[in-house]
């Protein structure tokens, strides 16, 4: 609670000012549980000065493509059905928090690079699969970093992201809300092809009429479902 009341005072904000960009002094992983009731990874990170707290959780998808990295489940069937992640959790307790103690939190390629590659390693033949820290192992840290580096140059969290990824800035917009109307595949257990059907209200004039289509659309679309 301390940390996370000096980063809402905007202590972060006086590093940049003084010209020095935080290090990482401490990072922490535990195991939490999201919407679905499975386990996933969540990560603090504390900067050296001032001290503040940055944190991330990842997702844990009901389905995954054969293109995706591979996250780190625990495997043991006689405890939360084999889907804890434990072993993910102290790989970076042990391994990827000491190596990255006193690293400056704005080099995000750098230290993304050195968890991949370095402290990883892991290959299959779709490239770089993090299987041996596991990727929600990998994909928390990463998370946590961003969002202190963000905070470290003033910048909101897209703004960072942007420039992280040579995308020019001062000029943004709001996206249009993709509407998920119909499920299908591993999440809803029917017989359909296609996990997602989407709707996207392209031509609406504001982010909130896209709002109102959307769910207009979506409780119409329920209606006829339930007749046919």
């Amino acid at each position: 609670e301390r940390y996370l009341d000096l980063v809402g005072r905007g202590g972060v904000q006086h590093i940049a000012r003084r010209g020095a960009m935080p290090c990482i002094h401490r990072i922490k992983a535990r195991e939490i549980y999201d919407s679905r009731g499975n386990p996933t990874v969540e990560v603090d990170l504390i900067i050296d000065e001032p001290p503040c707290l940055f944190r991330a959780a990842v997702p844990s998808g009901a389905s995954t493509g054969i293109y995706e990295a591979l996250e780190l489940r625990d495997g043991d069937k006689g405890r939360l059905l084999g889907k804890g992640v434990q072993k993910a959790v102290a790989n970076i307790n042990t391994i990827i928090a000491p190596a990255l103690k006193g690293m400056d939190v704005t080099q995000q390629k750098v230290i993304d690079k050195m968890m991949v590659e370095t402290l990883d390693g892991s290959k299959n033949e779709w490239g770089w699969s993090k299987s041996k820290l596991g990727a929600n192992a990998i994909l928390a840290v990463s998370i946590a970093v961003c969002r202190a580096g963000a905070a470290a140059t003033e910048s909101c969290l897209y703004e960072y992201i942007a420039k992280l990824s040579g995308q020019p800035g001062g000029k943004f917009v709001m996206p249009v809300p993709s509407f998920n109307v119909i499920n299908g595949g591993s999440h809803a257990g029917n017989r359909l092809a296609c996990q997602e059907f989407m709707i996207l209200p392209v031509g609406a004039a504001s982010f909130k009429e896209a709002m109102e289509i959307g769910a207009e659309v979506y409780h119409t679309l329920k209606g006829v479902i339930k007749k046919k």
